[in-house]
């Protein structure tokens, strides 16, 4: 065995060693990538439900809301009917009773002698 052959021998068996452990390496990064790969699915397989149930909740959320705005509609417009018939009632009946009591007034300063304005004498 000449000394090219020993060189070409040991070349060889470090070349193989390489390709194993480069071999070696390869299969690891497959069974990182398989495993990324079983995350990403287990992850989408979750999240498509999630993201159904959030749209679900979402429109029910928004069907309340359009309640909530109908009754506040209603609510405004109550509002409104009562501040007309509280006008009404006081147009109605406060100022007849008003000018009554008014009326009643002056019948009392004319019975007991006083003229309006003037002082009380103790």
């Amino acid at each position: 065995m000449t000394l090219g052959q020993i060189a070409g021998f040991i070349a060889a068996v470090a070349f193989a060693v390489l390709v194993w452990r480069l071999g070696s390496v390869i299969g690891k990064a497959g069974a990182v990538l398989d495993e990324a790969s079983a995350a990403v699915r287990k992850v989408s397989d979750e999240t498509l439900p999630l993201i159904t149930e959030m749209t679900s909740t979402v429109a029910a959320a928004n069907t309340q809301v359009e309640r909530l705005d109908a009754i506040t509609a209603n609510l405004a417009t109550m509002t409104n009917n009562l501040n007309a018939l509280t006008s009404l009632t006081v147009a109605t009946v406060g100022r007849p009773m008003l000018k009554v009591a008014s009326v009643g007034y002056t019948i009392k300063t004319a019975m007991s002698g006083k003229t309006p304005g003037t002082p009380r004498r103790f």
